[in-house]
């Protein structure tokens, strides 16, 4: 019985399931985004997330700690450098799962598993001034639309 079992094992032992999330999140840190299937990305979040929390304190004991997860220099720089600065102010949420459909093979649930902040299509950059609903008692009297009305109503008094 799998009571009180929290994460997915994809069916791996211990060894097999950690080399796979430290290959996936070396790859989602340095490509920014990847392809694979919805269990794979769900467990993935899961495994990177906390990397990225402890890369905004860049500390000794912080990069050797996630060293012993990711085991690449490249990575962790990467995730210290350019990473770090861009979720400084990020509270969590620093992965977007998006899905796109089934494989044709096996017809496995496919994803986009991405980094938040390194997407400009849907990031936010302007938000729209907040517009508000009045009455319209005020636009009723506003001078600009009684202007118009009050030339002509002096025309047609000088017509006569």
């Amino acid at each position: 019985m799998r009571h009180n079992k929290k994460f997915n094992h994809l069916s791996r032992t211990a060894s097999h399931r950690a080399a796979m999330l430290s290959n996936k999140a070396v790859s989602l840190i340095m490509h920014k985004r990847i392809t694979t299937t919805v269990a794979k990305a769900k467990a993935l979040k899961k495994y990177v997330e906390p990397m990225i929390t402890r890369s905004k304190e860049d500390t000794t004991n912080a990069r050797r700690v996630v060293f012993s997860y990711l085991q690449d220099k490249q990575a962790i720089t990467e995730l210290f450098g350019t990473i770090s600065a861009k979720v400084a102010d990020r509270p969590g949420g620093y992965t977007r799962i998006i899905k796109t459909g089934n494989r044709p093979s096996d017809n496995a649930p496919m994803c986009f598993i991405e980094l938040v902040d390194f997407n400009e299509n849907m990031a936010k950059t302007a938000k729209k001034a907040k517009r508000t609903r009045r009455s319209g008692k005020k636009a009723a009297e506003a001078p600009v639309a009684e202007a118009p009305a009050v030339e002509a109503a002096e025309e047609t008094a000088s017509a006569e």
